[in-house]
C-alpha cells in the first residue's frame, strides 16, 4: 500500500482523504504505533468519534490497533473534540478524536493526545508515531503478550456539568440564541449544555436549532463557519428571530463563530477579547497578579492591547493547537486565542473549547442589557484582510520572492511561523502581514492588519501583486 505519511501527518495532527490516504489499515497501524511510541501499554487510551460516515469503523480500527499492543481502549463513541480532551482529562488518559474538523466529508483524520489532554506534534512524538506506522503498515506488527481491554464510556452528561460549573448561566437574563451546528457535533452538545438534555436544569436560554441532526455528509452547508458562504443561514435566522445572538460551530465543535443580534459576524479576535477579561478578572480576583495569555500572532493588535489594559502579561504563538497548548502548559497562562476562533483555557486542561468561549460570550451579553453588537463595538478591531488563500505551484517560491521585495524597504521580517512583515513603527499608520503554508491545506495562507483601511487596502495590493505575479 502506498501512503504519503509526510502528507497525511500534519504539524499537529492526522488529516486525508478517507479510501486513498485514510484506510483502516492505516488507521490500526498509527494506533499501534501511539501505543509503542507514548508507551501506553498497560494504561487507558479514550477514543471518541463526530458523524462523519467513516468515523465509527476508524475508530473501531483504532481500538483493535490499541488493544493489540496492550493499552486499555474507552470507547466514548460520539463526541465533539473538546468533550474527548474533557474524558482525557478528566480520566487522566491518552486520547485519540476521529474528526476532519471543518473540512469536507470527504475527509477524515485523528487528533492524538497524551494524558491529561497534553497535545502531541511533529516535535514531540508525531514525527515518531509516523515513522513507526509506516513500518508496521509495511510490514505488520506484534500483538502484546498481554493484549488491552475494550469498554465504554459516556462523558457527556459530567462534560456538560464541568462547563457549567466553569461558567454560571443560571443567573444571567434570559436570552434567545440561535445555533447553528452544520449537522455536526455541536448538534450533539449543545442540548446537553445550554438545555436540558442531560438533566442538568433548564437555562434561562431559548436555543433555537438550526441544523442540529448528525450528518456526516453535511447536507445544508460546510461545517467551516470561516467561510462567510456557510453563516449565511445563521445570519437570517438571527434577524428573523430577534434573537440576541448567533452561535455557530464547526465540524468538532472545538471552535465557536458568534453572530450580532443585526446578523453581523463579530471578529473572532473581538470574541478573544471579550473572553479573555473575563478570565484575566476571576484570576485576578483569586490573587493572581498579571496573569498570562496568549495569542496566535495572526490575532488582532486589538487583543494584546486589551490584556494588557487590564493587567495581563501577553505573549504570542505559533498557529496550530498543539503549539499553544504546550506553551500555555509550559508558561500557565490563563487563556489562549487564535484568529481562527480556537479559544483555550488553561483550566480546561489548557485545551480549546469553543462551547465554553461560547458561554463566557453569553454569560458577558446576559450580565447587562448591552445588545451584541454594543458588547462587541467596545472591543473594536482594527480593518484586517481576514485569512485569504491562494493556491500556488511553489509555496516556498512564492513566499522568499515577497520577502526579497519587502526586505529591500525597511519593514520589519521575521521568519515566525511562515513569513511575518510588519511596519518599523508601532505607532503611526502602522501594518502588519503573514504568509504560511496551510497544515492541512495545499495553499498559501494570506492575512493582514493595519491601524487605517486605507493602508490596509495598499498593503494587501503590494502583497497580492507579488503572488500573482
Amino acid at each position: 500500500m502506498s501512503i504519503n505519511w509526510n502528507s497525511i501527518v500534519k504539524a499537529y495532527d492526522v488529516r486525508g482523504l478517507v479510501g486513498i490516504d485514510l484506510t483502516a489499515e492505516v488507521v490500526e497501524a498509527i494506533a499501534a504505533a501511539f501505543v509503542d511510541v507514548i508507551g501506553l501499554a498497560g494504561h487507558n487510551v479514550v477514543i471518541g468519534h463526530d458523524m462523519r460516515v467513516s468515523s465509527p469503523e476508524f475508530a473501531a480500527a483504532f481500538c483493535a490497533g490499541v488493544t493489540a499492543r496492550g493499552a486499555n481502549a474507552i470507547m466514548l463513541g460520539l463526541c465533539s473534540t473538546d468533550e474527548c480532551y474533557f474524558a482525557s482529562g478528566q480520566l487522566n488518559s491518552a486520547s485519540a478524536m476521529f474528526t476532519a474538523s471543518h473540512n469536507s466529508s470527504a475527509y477524515n483524520g485523528i487528533k492524538l493526545s497524551r494524558a491529561g489532554a497534553r497535545a502531541i506534534s511533529l516535535e514531540t512524538g508525531l514525527a515518531d508515531i509516523r515513522e513507526l506506522a509506516a513500518e508496521y503498515l509495511e510490514h505488520g506488527f506484534e500483538a502484546a503478550q498481554s493484549p488491552g481491554t475494550t469498554s465504554s464510556h459516556s462523558p457527556l452528561r459530567d462534560y456538560a456539568n464541568f462547563l457549567r460549573q466553569m461558567v454560571d448561566l443560571s443567573n444571567i437574563r434570559p436570552l434567545r440564541v440561535v445555533v447553528d451546528a452544520a449537522n455536526s457535533m455541536g448538534g450533539h452538545t449543545t442540548p446537553a449544555v445550554l438545555a436540558n438534555a442531560a438533566g442538568l436544569g433548564q437555562l434561562p436560554i431559548e436555543i433555537i436549532e438550526l441544523y442540529f441532526e448528525l450528518d456526516g455528509t453535511f447536507p445544508n452547508h460546510d461545517p467551516n463557519p470561516l467561510d462567510a458562504k456557510n453563516l449565511v443561514d445563521l445570519q437570517a435566522a438571527v434577524v428573523l428571530h430577534q434573537a440576541d445572538l448567533g452561535i455557530a460551530f464547526d465540524g468538532d465543535a472545538d471552535r465557536c463563530f458568534v453572530v450580532d443580534e443585526l446578523g453581523q459576524l463579530v471578529s473572532p479576535s473581538t470574541i478573544a477579547a471579550i473572553v479573555a477579561v473575563r478570565e484575566i478578572e476571576r484570576v485576578k480576583a483569586i490573587g493572581e497578579n498579571e496573569p498570562k495569555v496568549l495569542y496566535g500572532h495572526l490575532t488582532s493588535r486589538r487583543f494584546a492591547e486589551t490584556a494588557l489594559a487590564h493587567g495581563a502579561q501577553v505573549d504570542r504563538t505559533r498557529v496550530g493547537h498543539s503549539f499553544i497548548k504546550t506553551q500555555m502548559a509550559q508558561t500557565n497562562a490563563v487563556f489562549g486565542a487564535e484568529h481562527s476562533a480556537h479559544y483555550y483555557f488553561r483550566d480546561f486542561w489548557f485545551a480549546d473549547s469553543g462551547m465554553l468561549a461560547a458561554m463566557h460570550v453569553m454569560k458577558a451579553l446576559g450580565s447587562n442589557n448591552q445588545t451584541m453588537s454594543a458588547l462587541a463595538a467596545s472591543y473594536p478591531s482594527f480593518p484586517s484582510s481576514g485569512e485569504i488563500n491562494r493556491v500556488v505551484q511553489d509555496v516556498k517560491a512564492v513566499i522568499a520572492r515577497v520577502e526579497s521585495v519587502f526586505a529591500q524597504g525597511d519593514a520589519v521580517i521575521e521568519a515566525f511561523d511562515g513569513l511575518t512583515v510588519s511596519s518599523t513603527s508601532a505607532s503611526g499608520d502602522w501594518w502588519w502581514f503573514n504568509l504560511r503554508s496551510s497544515n492541512t491545506e495545499p495553499v498559501l495562507r494570506f492575512n493582514a492588519e493595519a491601524q487605517s483601511q486605507a493602508m490596509l487596502k495598499q498593503i494587501m495590493g503590494d502583497v497580492l501583486a507579488v503572488i500573482q505575479s
